[in-house]
């Protein structure tokens, strides 16, 4: 997955750095700064989650540290939960990002297909139901994507977890998580397609499957 990532900042034009600014500075964040210093790629800093402040001295001393370990573009404080700041951070965006020639038509609004797009509706729903019960340590994949008519697109996607705890969590009692995950999925489905859709969602145990090359390639996380 680190592959991944090192291939994704070498490709881009600016690079957004956003943490928590509510909780204490970790091994994980240092981390992610010196990804972001070694690409020495242009970079905002954007601190989240400042309504969950209560005393905003705290958020001065965390962009005082930031400012000293990287130079930044700009240093944008916000709350995703709020909106507070957002238009900020846009206009600091579009001002930081290279003009150029448009990549795409007017009327495309990704370069996903479809299947890709569904196994991100049913990640989206599973973190949505199960909360902080699972971490985030779940991938999705659409194995099977048919459009059986004009009217009805059948889907099958796999979820995998590292672990059977997890296996149980996502299921629920009696399936009852499961088939919550796959309503709230299928209807957001139906409404991106204009016409119904069938969808059968499965659970698959895979340990350690974030550290497998195997099991990250038929995810499609790496070239195969």
């Amino acid at each position: 997955m680190m592959a991944a990532v090192h291939d994704a900042l070498a490709g881009v034009d600016l690079v957004c750095l956003i943490r928590d600014a509510s909780a204490p500075t970790g091994n994980g964040d240092r981390f992610v700064l010196d990804l972001v210093k070694q690409s020495e790629k242009p970079s905002i800093l954007l601190l989240n989650k400042t309504d969950k402040l209560k005393d905003k001295r705290e958020l001065l001393k965390l962009i005082e540290w930031y400012s000293g370990q990287n130079v930044w573009r700009a240093v944008v404080p916000l709350s995703a939960r709020t909106g507070d700041q957002l238009e900020d951070f846009v206009r600091e965006l579009v001002a930081n990002l290279p003009e150029a020639e448009p990549i795409f038509e007017e009327d495309e609004l990704t370069d996903q297909p479809m299947r890709v797009i569904v196994a991100e509706l049913v990640r989206e729903k599973i973190l949505q139901t199960t909360g902080e019960e699972i971490p985030y340590v779940t991938a999705v994949v659409t194995e099977r994507y048919e459009e059986a008519s004009d009217e009805l697109t059948r889907i099958f996607c796999a979820i995998y977890v590292e672990r059977q705890s997890q296996k149980s969590i996502i299921i629920g009692r009696g399936g009852a998580r499961l088939k919550e995950i796959g309503t709230k999925a299928r209807r957001d489905i139906e409404r991106l397609l204009g016409h119904r859709a069938y969808l059968e969602l499965f659970v698959k145990v895979e340990e350690d499957w974030r550290n497998s090359p195997r099991a990250l390639s038929e995810m499609g996380i790496e070239e195969k």
